[in-house]
C-alpha cells in the first residue's frame, strides 16, 4: 500500500514555470508563463489569490522564493530586470529594486547562529520606536503602489522588515551575477569571479559558504555544469556587525521608499486644472488686439472696475463664474493635500519626527558605527560618504520646508485673488453680490495689486521653455521631475537669516549648515539625496563582495544544447542546506554517462574545516524490485529530485525503456545508508562524468515509500518536509497532483469503503477492473484509453470539480 495520499489534482490553463512550498504554512506559490503569480492552498489545491503582472512591471517571472517566515514572496522579473517583494497575505507589491542581470535563481535563508552580542542587539532594536513615532499613512485614493503605507493601523512596514534576526536573499543570474540582500532589501555583497549562468545556489545558515551550480557555455563545446563553493567567512566572522549594519540600512531603504511614494502622491494631488489659468492668460495675450499688458488690464479692473472687451470675454465666456468657483475649490483642495503630504515627510511646526528626520536618525547611528573602526571598517562603512548622505537629507528637509512656505503663501494669494475676481465677474453679469464678499479694504486691494504685479507679468523666455507666458501657479514647478531650474524661484531678498549668512565669513561655507539649492525643484533634491544615500549603501557591498573567495570547484558534466523555448526551470542539480550538521548537499544526474544512477555529493559548509566529504552514486536499476516479481526488474532513471528533509530525497522516476502508456513513479529515498559510504578520489583535471565509473555506488530497495503516478506523464516535483507534502507537475507543465506524504492513501470515501469491504468484494472489483469501477465512479469510458478504471474515475471527479 503506498504511503502517499493524493489530496488534490488540477489542470491549469497556463504552463507552470515555478512551484515553491511555503516554509511555514500549507501554501504553494506558482508562477506561470502568462506572468501570473498564484497562491494555492493544500486542501483540494484551492486558489487563494493571483497577482497578474503587466507591461509596466514586466511579465517574465524567472525565479521565485519564500522568506523563511512565510510572510513575503520574492520573484525576479526578467524582462524588466527587477526583484519584487510581495505580501503573501494580500497579494500586494511591497517593494521592488532593480538588478543588473535577469535573476535566474534565488534562495532565502535564515541565519541561525546566536551570540550574546546579537541577543543584546535584538533586545535593543526597538529603541528607535521610543524616539520616532509611526509614519503617517498615505492617501488611499492615489497611486496603487502606495498601499503598503495607506492602511490605518497597518503593520506592512514591519511585515516588510520582518524579524530582527538576520535573513539573506541570495540572487543569481547571467554572466556570473550573484548578489546577497539582507532582509531581502539591502545589498550586503556583490560577488565577482563566478563564471556562466547560475542555475542554483544555497547560502549556509552559518554564513560560512555559498554553494553555486553554474552553467558555462563556450563557442566550441556543449554547456558545462559546474559546482563552486565560495568562502563567505567575513559575513560569519562579523555576524553581529553585519546584522546591526544591515538592519539600519534596511530601515533607511524603507524610509526612502516612503519618501518616493509621498512625492508620487504629491504629484497626483497637484492637478492639471491648476494650469488652466496660465494657459488661458497666454491665449488671451495671443488673441487680443491691444498692446496693453495683462497685469495692467487686471489692475484697471481692480482700481476702476472697468475692463476691456477682450478681458470681459475671457472672464465671462472662457472662465465663467461657475468655472472660477470650481477652479478656486480645486486649488484649495489640491494645495491642502500637498501640504499634508509635505508635513508627513519632514518635521512640522509641532516638531514631529517624521519621514526625513527618521532618515537623519538612522543615518546618524550608522555614522556612529563607521567611527568604530575596529568593528565596522572591515565591512566598508565610509564615514565621509555617510556625512554626505546626512547633508543631502538635510537639504531635502529644507527644500520641503520651502515648498510648505510657497504653498502657504499661494493659498493666501489665490484666496484673495479669486474672492475679488468672483465679485468683479458677478458685477459684470449684474448678479447679486453677497454682502460678506462686497467689503474690500485698502489692505485687500493692495494685497491683490501686489499679487497681480508679481504673477501676471508676461515673460517671453518662459514662453520659449514652457509654451506659455505666465507662471501664476508656483507649486507645480517643485513637483516636476526635471533637471531644469525653477521657473519662479522664491524671492529671498528680505530674508534676514540669509542676509546674515552671506555677510558672515565663518558661516557662509560652514559644513554645519545644510545647502539649500534655491534654484532646484523638490524632485531634483530628492534624486540628489537618493544618490548620496546609495553611495554610502553600496560601499559595504563592494568590500564584502571582494572578500568572498573560491574554496572549491568541480566540473560535473556537459549537457545538450536546448532551444530558448525549452524551460530549464526545474532541472537538476539541486542544492540543500543541512542546518543541523552544517553540510551542503548536491544531488544531480548524468544521463549520458550513467542514466540509471543518481549522484549525491556532501560538503562541509565551513571550507576551513577538515570534515570528510563524500560523493556517492545511488543505483536506480533495482530500486523498485517489489513492483514486478518477474526475473527482469524494470530499469529506472531520475527525472527530478528534491530534498524532503536532511535524510530523505523525493524523486520522480521513469522507466529507461518507457512506453507512452507506462506510469511514472513518485518515491522517497532514504539517504542515511547511502551517505555512510562515498570516499572518492577525484581527479580535478577531468570532468566528473569522465570518471563516473570510479564513483562508489549504493543500491537501495524500497518497500512502500513509492507510488505509481498513473495517467500522468510526471516530470517535476516540489516538496516540503515540514508540512509533509509534495506537488507533482507533468511534462506539459499544466497538470498537477498534490500528495500528503506520510499518511496512507485514501483517495476518497469510496476507496475507504472498499478497503473495509470483504476479500470477496475486493476480488470481484479486481476482476471487473476498469468497467465495474468506472460504472461505480461515474463512467470511466467517457475518458477512454484508461487501463485503470479507478484512475479514470478519479480524473472524472476532479474534472467535474474544475468545470
Amino acid at each position: 500500500m503506498p504511503a502517499f495520499r493524493q489530496v488534490g489534482e488540477k489542470q491549469l490553463p497556463n504552463p507552470i514555470l515555478f512551484m515553491v512550498w511555503s516554509p511555514k504554512r500549507d501554501l504553494i506559490a506558482l508562477a506561470n508563463k502568462a506572468g501570473e503569480l498564484l497562491l494555492h492552498r493544500l486542501a483540494n489545491f484551492q486558489r487563494v489569490w493571483s497577482l497578474a503582472l503587466n507591461e509596466t512591471t514586466g511579465k517574465e517571472i524567472t525565479s521565485l522564493a519564500w522568506r523563511p517566515d512565510g510572510k513575503i514572496l520574492a520573484f525576479g522579473v526578467g524582462d524588466k530586470k527587477l526583484v519584487v517583494l510581495c505580501d503573501a497575505e494580500k497579494a500586494e507589491v511591497l517593494h521592488t529594486f532593480p538588478v543588473e542581470n535577469p535573476v535566474t535563481c534565488m534562495h532565502w535563508v535564515d541565519v541561525l547562529e546566536e551570540s550574546s552580542v546579537l541577543t543584546s542587539f535584538y533586545n535593543s532594536e526597538d529603541e528607535s520606536n521610543l524616539f520616532l513615532p509611526k509614519l503617517p499613512t498615505l492617501p488611499k485614493s492615489y497611486s496603487t503602489t502606495s498601499k503598503i503605507f495607506s492602511e490605518e493601523k497597518s503593520d506592512e512596514i514591519m511585515n516588510l522588515l520582518g524579524e530582527v534576526r538576520l535573513n539573506v536573499l541570495v540572487l543569481g543570474g547571467d554572466s556570473g551575477f550573484v548578489e546577497l540582500y539582507a532582509y531581502g532589501m539591502y545589498r550586503i555583497a556583490s560577488l565577482t569571479g563566478v563564471l556562466g549562468t547560475c542555475r542554483s545556489l544555497c547560502l549556509s545558515s552559518d554564513l560560512k559558504s555559498l554553494s553555486i551550480i553554474s552553467e558555462v557555455t563556450s563557442t566550441s563545446h556543449q554547456p558545462q555544469i559546474s559546482y563552486v563553493q565560495l568562502d563567505t567567512g567575513l559575513l560569519s566572522d562579523c555576524l553581529a556587525e553585519v546584522t546591526r549594519m544591515a538592519r539600519k540600512f534596511t530601515h533607511i531603504s524603507t524610509l526612502l521608499q516612503y519618501l518616493r511614494l509621498s512625492l508620487t502622491c504629491m504629484c497626483e494631488a497637484w492637478e492639471d486644472i491648476l494650469m488652466q489659468m496660465d494657459l488661458r492668460l497666454t491665449k488671451f495675450v495671443q488673441e487680443k488686439n491691444t498692446s496693453t499688458q495683462v497685469q495692467d488690464e487686471f489692475l484697471e479692473l481692480l482700481l476702476w472696475g472697468k475692463s476691456s472687451p477682450e478681458l470681459q470675454a475671457l472672464l465671462m465666456n472662457q472662465l465663467t463664474v461657475k468655472g472660477l468657483k470650481k477652479l478656486g475649490q480645486s486649488i484649495e483642495s489640491s494645495y491642502s493635500s500637498i501640504q499634508k503630504l509635505v508635513i508627513s515627510v519632514m518635521p512640522a511646526e509641532v516638531a514631529q519626527h517624521l519621514g526625513s528626520e527618521a532618515l537623519l536618525y538612522h543615518l546618524s547611528e550608522v555614522r556612529g558605527m563607521s567611527l568604530w573602526k575596529q568593528k565596522f571598517q572591515p565591512l566598508g562603512l565610509d564615514s565621509a560618504a555617510i556625512e554626505d548622505a546626512i547633508t543631502a537629507v538635510g537639504s531635502f528637509t529644507l527644500k520641503a520646508n520651502e515648498l510648505l512656505q510657497v504653498i502657504d503663501r499661494s493659498m493666501k494669494n489665490f484666496k484673495a485673488f479669486f474672492r475679488w475676481l468672483y465679485v468683479a465677474m458677478l458685477r459684470m453679469s449684474e448678479d447679486h453680490v453677497p454682502p460678506e464678499l462686497n467689503k474690500m479694504t485698502q489692505k485687500d486691494i493692495s494685497f491683490v495689486a501686489d499679487f497681480l504685479s508679481e504673477h501676471f507679468s508676461e515673460n517671453e523666455e518662459l514662453f520659449d521653455r514652457k509654451g506659455k507666458y505666465f507662471n501664476v501657479e508656483r507649486v507645480g514647478q517643485y513637483l516636476k521631475d526635471e533637471d531644469e531650474d525653477l521657473v519662479s524661484p522664491p524671492n529671498t531678498s528680505g530674508n534676514q537669516w540669509l542676509s546674515f549668512l552671506q555677510e558672515s565669513t565663518h558661516l557662509k561655507d560652514s559644513p554645519l549648515l545644510f545647502p539649500t539649492y534655491p534654484q532646484k525643484s523638490l524632485h531634483f533634491v530628492k534624486r540628489m539625496m537618493e544618490g548620496a544615500i546609495e553611495l554610502c549603501l553600496q560601499k559595504p557591498a563592494e568590500i564584502i563582495g571582494k572578500s568572498v573567495k573560491q574554496a572549491f570547484s568541480m566540473d560535473l558534466y556537459t549537457t545538450a544544447q536546448r532551444s530558448e523555448d525549452t524551460p530549464r526551470l526545474f532541472e537538476l542539480p539541486a542544492l540543500w542546506n543541512d542546518k543541523k550538521a552544517s553540510m551542503h548537499y548536491v544531488v544531480f544526474t548524468m544521463p549520458e554517462a550513467s542514466p540509471c544512477r543518481l549522484y549525491l555529493m556532501r560538503r562541509s559548509t565551513d571550507p576551513n574545516r577538515s570534515v570528510p566529504n563524500s560523493l556517492v552514486a545511488i543505483d536506480l536499476a533495482n530500486l523498485l524490485s517489489s513492483i514486478d516479481d518477474s526475473a527482469e526488474s524494470p530499469q529506472y532513471s531520475c527525472l527530478d529530485a528534491r530534498f524532503y528533509d536532511d535524510e530523505t530525497l523525493t524523486v520522480v522516476l521513469q522507466e529507461t525503456e518507457e512506453e507512452e502508456t507506462s506510469g511514472r513513479v513518485l518515491a522517497q529515498l532514504p539517504l542515511s545508508s547511502a551517505l555512510s559510504r562515498g570516499e572518492f578520489a577525484w581527479d580535478p583535471t577531468l570532468r566528473l562524468d569522465q570518471q563516473s565509473g570510479a564513483i562508489p555506488a549504493q543500491s537501495l530497495v524500497l518497500e512502500n515509500q513509492w507510488r505509481m503516478l498513473e495517467n500522468m506523464k510526471a516530470q517535476h516535483v516540489a516538496v516540503n518536509g515540514i508540512r509533509k507534502v509534495a506537488c507533482v507537475l507533468s511534462s506539459n507543465l499544466r497538470h498537477v497532483r498534490v500528495f500528503e506524504m506520510d499518511v496512507e492513501d485514501e483517495e476518497d470515501e469510496e476507496r475507504v469503503e472498499s478497503q473495509d469491504a470483504s476479500a470477496e468484494q475486493e476480488q470481484l472489483e479486481e476482476t471487473l477492473g476498469g468497467e465495474g469501477e468506472g460504472r461505480r465512479r461515474g463512467g470511466a469510458k467517457l475518458w477512454g484509453g484508461s487501463r485503470d478504471g479507478r484512475g479514470a474515475g478519479f480524473q472524472l471527479r476532479h474534472a467535474v470539480t474544475l468545470l
